[in-house]
């Protein structure tokens, strides 16, 4: 199954959830899971979003984008931030009102069952979606699977706090189970954002990913008279570059010179999937440098 189609099965999963959780808040009053419907509001306007995304950045590249549309992704996980950070102000302002003018909570356990089930099918939509996102590198479909996973933690900590209610009798604790969600929440937000700026400003390939480059750029130095510097490397949505100058002898031909070109970039694509790697020739004895504005005044 395709990202796009995750993203589809999660839209209308969120308006399932969004008819379970609101039936629940209606017939209990509950301002705790009030918060926790208004979340299901903000999956969806998440979802929707991250699948124009995904579908954006699933076109080839054009004359005004080269490198391709990959970097859509990114938007997606930053406009889900920001949704779920105004979600979480919202439900601080209604748990703050309810703390000042409590009120009584009825038919809790209807309530709590019809959240129970959203809660069943949230959870095994995200791990799925989770799955799928680490597999193809999505970082729309990644943002969309986490932010559920925040939501089934929430719906859980909720329940287990109405039924403390149920048990004492302490109205007091529904607005302060609220304004723990908000938190978990907003948490949840500024990671996303956080996540997507880093995307954004071209941020270098993981750990073991350059690992895995540098380890075939060794192997080729000792099989080959050749040496490699300036390698850069970057990650735009599901696609990940390398970037590198690889010295040759200067006696090659260029035909020799191609082929074992050919043959590194292979090595490197083969090791790191997903990897888009551009080498340029020069001779052993020439070095090249990348020139800042400031070396340019």
């Amino acid at each position: 199954m395709q990202a796009s189609a995750y993203l589809k099965l999660s839209v209308a999963t969120a308006f399932a959830t969004i008819a379970l959780k609101s039936a629940a808040w209606w017939w209990t009053g509950s301002v705790s899971l009030a918060a926790d419907a208004l979340e299901s509001f903000v999956n969806l306007a998440g979802a929707l979003f991250a699948l124009a995304m995904v579908t954006l950045a699933a076109q080839p590249a054009d004359d005004n984008h080269p490198f391709g549309h990959h970097k859509a992704e990114y938007f997606s996980s930053g406009f889900e931030g920001i949704l779920i950070i105004a979600a979480a102000l919202g439900i601080l302002w209604g748990a703050v009102d309810r703390w000042r003018h409590p009120q009584p909570l009825e038919s809790l356990g209807l309530g709590l069952g019809l959240t129970l089930f959203s809660t069943a099918l949230n959870g095994a939509l995200a791990w799925a979606m989770l799955r799928k996102a680490r597999e193809v590198r999505s970082m729309a479909l990644e943002g969309d699977a986490r932010h559920l996973f925040t939501d089934v933690w929430t719906s859980v900590g909720v329940v287990a706090g109405l039924l403390g209610v149920m048990a004492t009798g302490w109205h007091w604790l529904d607005p302060l189970l609220a304004a723990a969600v908000a938190l978990n929440i907003l948490r949840e937000g500024i990671h996303l954002l956080r996540e997507s700026s880093g995307g954004l400003m071209d941020k270098a390939l993981d750990a073991e990913s350059l690992a895995a480059v540098h380890a075939v750029l060794e192997r080729q130095r000792q099989a080959q008279p050749v040496r490699f510097d300036h390698i850069a490397s970057r990650v735009a949505g599901q696609r990940r570059f390398v970037d590198l100058h690889m010295h040759l002898p200067a006696g090659w031909t260029l035909g020799r010179a191609a082929a074992l070109r050919g043959e590194v970039e292979q090595a490197l694509m083969k090791a790191v999937p997903g990897l888009r790697a551009s080498i340029q020739l020069l001779p052993m004895n020439m070095e090249a440098h990348n020139l800042d504005e400031e070396d340019l005044t």
